[in-house]
């Protein structure tokens, strides 16, 4: 995390822009200071501004270990450069923990073994999932989210599938 380039997004060397607006900046902010304050180790990152960056609506690429399921910056989506690692026992306990939200937006696992990324994919309550990278949209396929992250999909042929409306019609046979 601390490699990432940070800056300009207009520059095709950044890797990691600013945040949408100062108030979205505030709030990944108090998101990495309640973590610290929940007992989280900070292991990179924080609330300071990006080495080299002076002003703007950024936010340093944050990671916290030492976390559980319980704290806010596990349970709530942030939206910021925010990753929370929570220890687990093995694969059933990573699942249940990664289904023990109200959010399903996306998720993702990363493996060697191919056939058991997309087996967890399966088992995972998200309405996108990645292997082996986070989620790609691709303007072919569903997007959405399940659980509080919302109802419904935009894109591909299902994202149609809402504003289509399905009639049936039964017609007696003549004689």
């Amino acid at each position: 995390m601390k490699s990432l380039r940070i800056g300009d997004p207009a520059d095709p060397a950044t890797q990691l822009g600013p945040l949408v607006a100062q108030r979205q900046q505030r709030r990944v902010r108090n998101y990495i200071a309640e973590g610290q304050k929940e007992g989280a180790r900070l292991v990179v990152g924080g609330t300071d501004l990006p080495d080299g960056i002076a002003h703007g609506w950024y936010v340093k690429p944050t990671l916290f270990a030492d976390a559980d399921n319980s704290m806010r910056i596990a349970r709530e989506e942030i939206f910021g450069p925010v990753l929370t690692a929570i220890p687990y026992r093995d694969e059933d306990d990573a699942i249940a923990i990664a289904n023990d939200s109200e959010y399903g937006l996306a998720g993702s696992v990363f493996t060697a073994d191919h056939d058991r990324g997309v087996g967890i994919a399966g088992r995972v309550r998200t309405g996108t999932f990645g292997v082996n990278q986070g989620y790609t949209m691709d303007p072919f396929a569903p997007f959405g989210g399940v659980k509080a992250s919302g109802y419904g999909r935009e894109l591909g042929a299902e994202g149609i599938d809402g504003y289509t409306v399905t009639k049936s019609i039964s017609i007696a046979a003549t004689q």
